[in-house]
């Protein structure tokens, strides 16, 4: 349950102004006009909450749930205790996120400059700017419409932030284009130099870095990931896409739209993300690569050399996941036998 400390709820909603939020179907029996003021888990909630049932793991949860009313899916409406008001979803858990989002909509300070921030003359701040203490926003930086820019962050000279964008406390941004919509959490650096250096045993010589970051609408970046501007080519990255915490992405990396990458990933400069990949947890990619669209990559895989296009990998080096599973097995029964009498 929310602690009421830090979230607040908006107001009672209707299963009606629900299902019309979520495009979810209200199920038979279930009374359109019933109300409910908060969302909880299947084992937490109450008369009064909404909660969500989409895997089979929390069967018993929902076969017991207090709930007064749960967005299930078509095969599961069925299974709902009596009393439960039913509201049926192909996707539940997208629906729970979008009946969350009602209840605890995001909260925002009123436009305003602080008088503790350092905005240069030259800058351009559209309307309802919100840029808090400590911010420092340099010569020739524009802001869209609506940007909210928290505590400490800096923006740097020339970059440009779309519409809504919004920066986290204690951020930087340089050498950056970035589009509408695009939210950067705190302690992220966006456009610092890219690795990029002539190895001489005399002493390495540091090549300049003259590429931007380009991002474009609706991405996400995580706290204290970092993006590295290119070192000619830009850095891109693609529309859609969602960037975990502590992510590193070097310079003249290509991340496609849609791409999902999750913590600790880190991704070697000059490789290609195609569209909609999904990067488990502390996967590495070695630089120059090609990720072809749709690949999953699973958490901790190593990957050295192009990866095809919709192909599941795992391991190190990685590989196709089944040739991974059998060589797993392979090395179990070895092993066994090895340790047999």
């Amino acid at each position: 349950m929310a602690d009421p400390k830090f979230f607040q709820t908006a107001r009672p909603f209707s299963l009606k102004e629900i299902s019309g939020v979520t495009k979810a179907e209200i199920f038979k029996g279930s009374d359109a006009s019933y109300t409910v003021a908060d969302v909880a888990p299947l084992d937490k909630a109450g008369p009064k909450d909404l909660s969500f049932f989409d895997n089979v793991k929390y069967k018993e949860q929902f076969l017991a749930t207090k709930a007064g009313a749960c967005l299930v899916s078509p095969a599961t409406a069925e299974l709902a205790p009596k009393g439960v008001h039913l509201l049926v979803s192909k996707s539940p858990y997208k629906a729970y996120a979008l009946a969350a989002q009602m209840f605890y909509p995001e909260a925002r300070p009123a436009g305003s400059i602080s008088a503790r921030a350092s905005v240069h003359a030259t800058a351009k701040l559209g309307k309802g700017c919100v840029i808090e203490d400590g911010v420092v926003i340099g010569e020739g930086a524009e802001l869209g419409e609506g940007c909210w820019i928290e505590a400490n962050a800096v923006i740097g000279r020339n970059v440009k932030i779309g519409a809504h964008g919004r920066v986290g406390a204690n951020a930087s941004v340089s050498h950056a284009l970035i589009g509408d919509h695009v939210r950067i959490y705190p302690g992220a650096r966006i456009g610092q130099d890219g690795f990029g250096f002539a190895i001489d045993p005399a002493g390495h010589v540091k090549v300049p870095q003259l590429g931007r970051v380009i991002i474009e609408d609706h991405v996400e970046i995580g706290a204290n990931t970092t993006i590295d501007r290119g070192s000619g080519p830009d850095t891109v990255i693609g529309q859609g896409t969602w960037i975990d915490n502590l992510v590193q992405v070097g310079h003249n990396v290509k991340i496609g739209k849609g791409c999902v990458v999750v913590a600790q990933v880190g991704i070697s400069g000059s490789t290609v993300i195609e569209d909609f990949v999904a990067l488990g947890g502390q996967v590495g990619i070695a630089g120059h690569l090609r990720v072809g669209k749709g690949a999953q990559i699973a958490a901790q895989s190593g990957v050295i050399q192009d990866v095809p296009a919709g192909e599941t990998q795992m391991g190190y080096p990685s590989m196709p996941k089944l040739q991974f599973l059998r060589q797993a097995a392979l090395l179990k029964r070895l092993i066994k036998k090895e340790k047999a009498p």
